[in-house]
């Protein structure tokens, strides 16, 4: 059997990816080769990606090349893929779900003219309000974090920031910000576990649908060794927070959390839609049978659009 090829962005965090399929499949005694793609969201890193049409921006090139037969199989940052997957392409497996929660990142501290220490500790949200003071500057491209943050820091100031994490966080060290906001899951991953100041509670951020998760794509007869790599309980979870996405017509830019958590056969979710400016939101919680996810995910959906969640996202699409 030939070398399976796997397709993925070069980003640290997206190899970090690649690289872990690929030594989960060589264990199997399948062979791999990595094959790198820059995709449409590489190549825009100076536009906010409100502003970039978002949809697939960053595995379109990637699909593509699974359309065509120049690798075998794709792995994804989970969040970033739309929920409508092109003709032809299955998600074969996930890996088992990193931290799904959002992380707030202080600059590191220096003192004297000497070296730096670690990133400032902090274990509670108002340890962080107070060491941030009343007029904090954010920096995130993601609206639904920025709105969500909004009801913790009222004249908190939200800009852009593009790039990889390790460019987030020079840019933060550097003080164009005074603290970045990232997921716990890509700088544990990348080894920057000890820049986490504070993993924002549920209560009050929930993070984007499928945070966490690594997806693999593939045409419609997957390798049967990428099957046995599947996760099942994070499957379940990506399911049923896809099945939120589907059915409220959402997006990866758009001010929408979801997180679905199975406990045994029982699956528990919430979700969460906030207008921009944090002035409203529209938060609602389910349970039911994990056996079911797609069908839990929109019975929450549902509950979210009868509640005037549809109403603020039409007004961001």
């Amino acid at each position: 059997m030939s070398a399976l090829r796997i397709g993925t962005r070069g980003s640290l965090l997206a190899l970090w990816q690649a690289r872990t399929v690929a030594s989960l499949l060589e264990a199997r005694g399948v062979a791999t080769e990595i094959v790198t793609y820059k995709t449409s969201g590489d190549r825009l890193q100076d536009a906010p990606l409100t502003e970039t049409g978002t949809k697939g921006l960053f595995v379109k090139e990637l699909e593509d090349a699974l359309l065509n037969g120049a690798i075998d199989l794709a792995v994804h940052s989970a969040k970033d893929m739309s929920v409508t997957l092109p003709h032809g392409l299955t998600v074969a497996a996930v890996l088992p779900r990193e931290d799904p929660r959002d992380a707030i990142v202080l600059p590191r501290v220096r003192q004297g003219s000497g070296g730096q220490a670690g990133a400032a500790a902090a274990a509670r949200l108002e340890d962080v309000q107070q060491a941030l003071g009343d007029t904090p500057s954010f920096g995130t491209s993601s609206i639904r974090r920025s709105a969500q943050l909004r009801a913790f820091f009222p004249r908190g100031r939200f800009g852009a920031v593009r790039g990889n994490v390790d460019t987030r966080l020079r840019k933060l060290d550097a003080g164009e910000f005074d603290a970045i906001v990232l997921a716990v899951a890509g700088l544990k991953r990348l080894g920057h576990a000890d820049r986490v100041t504070l993993a924002l509670d549920v209560e009050h951020c929930i993070p984007a649908p499928c945070q966490g998760i690594v997806a693999i794509e593939t045409r419609m007869d997957p390798p049967a060794a990428v099957r046995e790599i599947d996760d099942p309980v994070a499957h379940v979870s990506f399911r049923a927070e896809r099945a939120v996405i589907a059915a409220l017509g959402g997006g990866c830019q758009l001010p929408l959390g979801a997180l679905a958590t199975p406990r045994g056969r029982a699956l528990e979710m919430v979700a969460v839609v906030v207008s921009p400016d944090g002035a409203r939101r529209v938060r609602e919680s389910a349970a039911g049978d994990a056996g079911n996810p797609d069908e839990l995910g929109r019975q929450l959906a549902g509950t979210l659009e009868r509640n005037g969640a549809v109403a603020i996202l039409d007004e961001v699409r």
